[in-house]
């Protein structure tokens, strides 16, 4: 595309935009459907009818979006005809190796942004695409579809994005969105933060009971093991915060905790499971 297609210009526009409005890296359905503003005039991101959307200012696709649970890197064609409107501006963002936004479902309602995407593939005989991705970049467009390296390396991150989002997602949901040691009930301030790090956990596929919703101060103090919190669900502060003696956020925020019995989730089933939390328990008993 030339440097003045305004494509360029409204696609850089949308993706600035989700950088600033998503919130650990989720934006949210109402989000979409109430789009940016760019000289006045307001784009949205999706038609809430659709999976693909092309505002009409713009020759190319701007966006493929999933539902949820999302569906990885194959697109299903809408209906049976390729040459339907929808599965045409597939093959023609292929052709002309355009990137797109792919919004990728981590939960009802709520989205990861990929970018950038690209069609990398494109089948009438099995009525789906497939998509391909990049390393994220700044502020650019850009001249092609990424390498067979530069894809490998960008369906990883994908990956591992898709999974913090669905962790955290399913982890918040599970606690009522509020900190399980404090109880602050402000989403934006919260992290989901595992129990223990369990590399043989399948990315996309979050384990509730190996994780805490914790603010930020106290994810901090949790992977420090200034804080810990033990099989029967006990919270414990490290010897060196109870000898200090610096104001109310060190008193009330963090030496206060200890003793306390965490918030749990109402459903059992999502009880932290004790045998990891006893595992890292004794990680903050040996540094303290």
């Amino acid at each position: 595309m030339p440097d003045n297609d305004p494509d360029i210009r409204i696609r850089l526009a949308a993706v600035e935009h989700l950088k600033r409005a998503s919130v650990a890296d989720i934006v949210t359905a109402d989000d979409l459907t109430q789009g940016f503003l760019l000289d006045g005039q307001r784009f949205p991101f999706i038609n809430p009818q659709r999976g693909i959307f092309i505002p009409a200012a713009m020759r190319y696709l701007l966006s493929v979006r999933t539902v949820f649970p999302a569906s990885g890197r194959r697109y299903a064609f809408m209906g049976t005809d390729p040459a339907a409107a929808d599965n045409r501006w597939l093959r023609e963002a292929m052709e002309a190796q355009i990137p797109i936004i792919y919004l990728l479902g981590v939960a009802p309602q709520r989205y990861t942004p990929i970018w950038p995407a690209y069609i990398a593939d494109w089948s009438a005989s099995d009525l789906k695409a497939r998509l391909a991705f990049a390393p994220p970049t700044s502020a650019e467009v850009d001249d092609g579809v990424p390498t067979a390296s530069e894809r490998r390396y960008g369906l990883r991150l994908v990956r591992q994005r898709l999974h913090q989002a669905t962790f955290r997602e399913a982890v918040l949901t599970a606690y009522g969105s509020r900190c399980a040691v404090s109880g602050l009930p402000e989403p934006r301030l919260l992290d989901a933060a595992h129990i223990i790090v369990d590399s043989n956990e399948e990315l996309g596929q979050p384990v509730v009971t190996n994780g805490l919703p914790l603010s930020k101060i106290h994810h901090a103090a949790f992977d420090a093991n200034l804080i810990g919190i033990d099989p029967d669900f006990r919270i414990h502060v490290a010897d060196q915060l109870l000898a200090m003696h610096d104001g109310p956020m060190l008193e009330q925020g963090l030496k206060a905790l200890a003793g306390r019995i965490i918030r749990l989730p109402h459903r059992r089933a999502d009880h932290p499971d004790r045998d990891p939390l006893a595992q890292r328990f004794s990680q903050f008993q040996l540094n303290t």
